[in-house]
């Protein structure tokens, strides 16, 4: 007996004071769906997940949940007005004694629930949302953009948990590895229209391409019958004196069919253009360190950046990867170690915090000229790459409408502001592109041609981002901050950094079983013998040394061309930094053991 749907929607028929949004939508969520929703930045998505939540009431059409059914929905926004701290809003509506589920997916997601509301940033009231959501653990859950603002690891955390789940689960998400992992099925907003493929998100853009090709096919056929009725309707003319009433009728209805179809939104033309070239060396760090209020973030690192490099930062959030962009841009001086930047470096920023955009000035003025800097910016054209184009036709390039060019950025949704900021980044030649988290709010087309613009700029590209597919896609090389100041270089993306590191580790893991143990036991009842008291002052000697040959291995291993190129030196390498760093945790065990033992026998 088939079981009834969790959710419902029939005949929906939504308008915001222009065309329909939604016109005779239906469409079922059953139990244990696991569904991602896509679509184009302002095809509606958020706006259908209102609807589904409840949040939204439509113009027609009916809205029915299954009796009993518990709903839960994540927005992009959450208002926290009325509750002091992060824990307090998202363990309301808890059952008594069920207030430790918010620490439980607390750690999970990385946020602090004693964090005040009022100093809170927009990343950790998200997180504050999605822990709400998470331990209210209802029947159905819709996740507007969850991973937004979750560094690597809270997202494998997040899909470890929706893989567990028994719920079902609506998920808007532009992380295509996120999408991939979890969904079984796809609904798809396109033009006011919602179809569904029983099939998760791997394999949609097939899909996608596959009814657009349709779709062509059949307007190509109905633009030839058009023509070719309005040729018998022109020729009939001097051919009858009384034309068929019923054919003149049946072309104005086609006329009117082809007039109702709605074009499909075309990509944003953007395009990158390297200024003159750089230096072959861009960028040469060597032993630099960074530590704030005596926390070391970067320890002892270095980094050679060539000419056309696509270079990959990763790490938990805090770790520190904004901290090193900035040191190697000489934005941020290290405290100790050298930096120095190639030659002819012309350089563009992508900022996460879009802190170059003035949100209370229109996309008119923040194109054409620095609000924030008090330049005006009324002029009616931008200099684009060298070439004047009017504001108003570039802007179109990068999909915005005319209603939108003077309203005010602050009006606009995540995926417009980026789309508004890499506006103002490519209307510059640039040869250094610095992108921090350039993919958060982007649609899944908009991901699709910013890669393969990347793929054809000729100048060098630093990236932090927290999207795998993403960095597959894109990066050569990849710097993984790994905590307490560690950062290593591997050659290629994520997926090709995970099969390094867990090399490594696995060779670690099976030198540490295989080697015998040093054991020094510190006996309190005797002093130290010859042997020992040389022992004590050869092992600081011996240390250092092998944090020396440690530190060498680690840049050897991090060489782009070593892992694909040498395998056998790879591997042999990494034996060798495991046996080291195997040798050296022994010998600092056994200089303890004899530095407790002297220090209880002169005491």
């Amino acid at each position: 007996m088939a079981r009834a749907p969790l959710l419902q929607l029939s005949e929906i028929s939504l308008t915001f004071g222009g065309d329909p949004i939604f016109d005779g939508l239906s469409l079922n969520v059953q139990p244990g769906d696991r569904v991602a929703l896509v679509g184009r930045n302002g095809s509606g998505k958020s706006t259908l997940m209102k609807i589904m939540a409840g949040l939204i009431e439509s113009d027609r059409g009916d809205r029915t949940l299954a009796p009993g059914v518990t709903t839960g929905y994540m927005e992009q926004d959450p208002d926290l007005s009325g509750f002091e701290t992060l824990g307090d809003f998202a363990a309301h509506g808890l059952p008594d004694g069920e207030e430790y589920k918010i620490a439980m997916v607390a750690e999970g997601l990385k946020f602090r629930p004693e964090t005040p509301v009022a100093s809170a940033s927009g990343g950790e009231r998200r997180r504050a949302a999605l822990a709400k959501l998470l331990a209210l653990e209802p029947e159905l859950m819709l996740l507007d953009e969850p991973t937004n603002h979750l560094d690597i690891e809270a997202i494998q955390w997040l899909e470890a948990r929706l893989k567990e789940t028994r719920a079902g689960y609506v998920l808007i998400s532009h992380d295509r590895a996120f999408l991939k992992a979890l969904t079984r099925a796809t609904l798809w907003v396109d033009r006011g229209e919602v179809r569904r493929r029983e099939m998760g998100f791997d394999g949609f853009e097939e899909w996608r391409e596959t009814v657009w090709a349709e779709e062509d096919e059949a307007r190509h056929k109905l633009d030839r019958k058009i023509k070719a009725e309005a040729k018998w309707a022109v020729e009939g003319i001097s051919a009858r004196r009384k034309r068929n009433q019923g054919r003149v009728r049946a072309l104005a209805a086609l006329r009117e069919e082809r007039s109702s179809q709605i074009r499909r939104q075309g990509t944003a033309a953007m395009e990158l253009e390297s200024g003159p070239v750089s230096g072959k060396r861009v960028i040469e760090a060597q032993g630099i360190t960074k530590s704030f209020n005596s926390v070391a973030i970067i320890k002892d690192f270095g980094l050679r950046v060539q000419r056309g490099d696509r270079i990959a930062f990763v790490g938990p959030n805090g770790a520190g990867k904004t901290t090193l962009l900035k040191m190697l841009t000489g934005e941020l001086a290290p405290d100790t170690g050298t930096v120095t930047l190639g030659t002819n470096l012309s350089v563009a920023v992508f900022d996460q915090t879009r802190a170059q955009l003035d949100s209370g000035a229109s996309l008119w003025e923040n194109l054409t000229g620095d609000p924030l800097l008090g330049v005006s910016g009324r002029a009616d054209q931008v200099m684009v790459r060298g070439v004047p184009r009017h504001v108003v036709g570039y802007l179109k390039d990068f999909l915005f409408d005319e209603g939108q060019i003077r309203a005010p950025v602050r009006s606009l949704s995540g995926g417009e502001k980026a789309r508004l900021l890499l506006a103002r980044i490519m209307a510059r030649e640039s040869n250094l592109l610095i992108l921090d988290e350039p993919t958060n709010d982007l649609d899944v087309e908009t991901l699709d041609l910013l890669q393969e613009i990347l793929g054809d700029y000729d100048g060098t590209v630093l990236l932090v981002s927290h999207d795998r597919d993403f960095i597959d896609r894109v990066a050569t090389t990849t710097v993984a901050l790994e905590g307490q100041g560690r950062a290593t270089v591997y050659a290629g993306g994520w997926t090709d950094y995970q099969a390094q590191r867990q090399q490594v580790e696995e060779t670690v893991q099976r030198v540490a079983t295989s080697a015998p143990k040093t054991k020094v036991e510190a006996r309190r009842d005797t002093g130290l013998s010859f042997t020992e008291r040389k022992r004590l002052e050869q092992l600081p000697g011996q240390i250092e040394k092998l944090e020396l040959e440690i530190a060498k291995l680690g840049e050897l291993l991090g060489s782009d061309e070593l892992f694909t190129k040498e395998p056998v030196k790879f591997r042999k390498a990494t034996e060798m930094l495991a046996e080291r760093q195997k040798t050296l945790s022994d010998a600092e065990e056994e200089w303890l053991a004899l530095e407790e033992k002297s220090s209880a026998i002169s005491g």
